[in-house]
């Protein structure tokens, strides 16, 4: 019987090795793929098709209010016999439909450019939210609970080493060749890595899903707001990401079409923080080994809002120099924030309720996060009758002020005591 048991925790631990490395080597083709389809390569495609601040905020914005459909995918979930499958598919449409969008100058007129791309971003956002539902509960399922916070920082290092490599070759590209002629050279990178990563998405386990104790919409939709520690930190984390939305994804906007800095400079300074967050991945993984997810989350918030106000320096300082301590406070932060309430989504909630915990949470944050981008797209807009300094960085110290406050006196309330695990929850999911 002892041998017996033995045999099968040595198989369970394979398992689990062997599930670590396609979750870390999925990774490469992904975080190639979606760095030069995003960040400033995103923001410079969309000023190359003709886009204004405000049609880039609303692109911007749509990627989270999509969101919104993971409630009812939680419910869903329950019925399906395989989600292994759901991953594949829908992560197929996110990939291949924003990669499509390098096809776009090739097929349509100019004046349909930004109607058609946030018509296909928007169907490929679609299909991310079914599979990143799929997939952040399956990877609660594949990375044991004692080693999560640990593995998840060294895998994100790992991956953003790797982005900060792409992100200066792009950047390169995008400048020794300008205009249609980079943008090309990306996107077939783009097509490359798009096939290579569902072809790893198909290497995933197919582990079942712990089923919810409820069998009805409304009752497994109630779970979640009757957790109070829960909702009061998704609904805090909510209006952070709205105040935050309002000018961070804006900043590429800003550096490309306000300063008009070089996308050689904007690809040293992404790399700068790309290069900070890939530290401080590892560096709160090893923090969360000892500190609760909403304890370190807390500790984020002040450097995110430092970063933001440290735009007022533009006006005496090079911009170059401010840029990037700017995007380095920024990596620290916001590297820190993303891992953490990642963390506190799948470790923090009870594995059988754990897609709607993470269906709520990420309708509510999506809806903020919508809500920003269009927000600061029509106030950079109207701010173009004003003096230059309010849109080179008055706007980002106003707002970088308010999440200060913001942090130090609501976040204190809701973050601040530290989470003690479900010891239930724990052994269930070691076993």
């Amino acid at each position: 019987m002892k041998s017996l048991r033995m045999k099968r925790n040595a198989r369970s631990f394979s398992d689990y090795r062997k599930n670590l490395w396609v979750l870390t080597l999925e990774g490469v083709p992904a975080i190639i793929m979606l760095t030069l389809l995003g960040g400033p390569f995103l923001t410079g495609y969309l000023l190359h098709l003709g886009a204004t601040s405000q049609q880039i905020g609303l692109v911007l914005s749509m990627a989270s209010i999509v969101n919104v459909v993971q409630v009812f995918v939680a419910y869903w979930m329950q019925r399906i016999t395989n989600r292994y499958w759901v991953l594949v598919t829908f992560s197929a449409i996110h990939r291949i439909g924003w990669a499509a969008t390098g096809l776009i100058p090739f097929i349509f007129p100019s004046d349909y450019w930004i109607p058609v791309f946030l018509t296909m971003y928007s169907i490929a956002f679609l299909g991310n939210a079914i599979s990143g539902l799929v997939w952040t509960s399956l990877v609660g399922d594949m990375v044991p609970a004692g080693i999560r916070g640990r593995y998840m920082g060294i895998r994100n290092t790992m991956l953003n080493a790797l982005g900060s490599l792409v992100l200066f070759i792009g950047g390169q590209a995008l400048d020794r060749f300008p205009g249609q002629q980079g943008f090309n050279l990306l996107f077939i990178a783009i097509g490359i890595c798009t096939v290579l990563n569902i072809i790893a998405f198909a290497n995933y386990p197919k582990i079942p899903l712990a089923k919810s104790t409820e069998s009805e919409f409304l009752p497994m939709l109630k779970k979640p707001f009757q957790d109070r520690a829960f909702l009061r930190a998704a609904m805090f984390i909510s209006l952070w990401l709205f105040l935050q939305g309002i000018i961070v994804p804006l900043f590429s906007y800003v550096m490309l079409h306000i300063l008009h800095i070089s996308y050689n400079w904007i690809s040293i300074i992404t790399v700068v923080q790309t290069t900070f967050m890939m530290i401080s991945f590892y560096i709160w993984g090893n923090l969360n080994m000892k500190y609760s997810n909403k304890r370190l989350l807390y500790c984020t918030l002040p450097i995110i809002a430092s970063a933001c106000m440290l735009w007022s320096l533009i006006s005496v300082f090079p911009a170059v120099a401010v840029l990037i301590a700017i995007h380095a406070l920024l990596g620290i932060g916001i590297g820190g924030f993303n891992q953490l309430s990642f963390n506190f989504i799948i470790g923090d909630t009870p594995k059988s309720e754990r897609p709607m915990f993470i269906a709520v949470y990420s309708a509510l944050t999506g809806f903020a996060a919508f809500l920003g981008p269009i927000l600061g797209g029509w106030l950079y807009e109207m701010l173009r009758e004003m003096p230059a300094w309010m849109q080179s960085y008055g706007l980002s110290t106003l707002v970088g002020f308010m999440m200060l406050l913001l942090g130090l006196i609501l976040g204190r309330a809701v973050l601040r005591d530290s989470y003690a695990p479900r010891p239930t929850e724990v052994a269930r999911e070691l076993t």
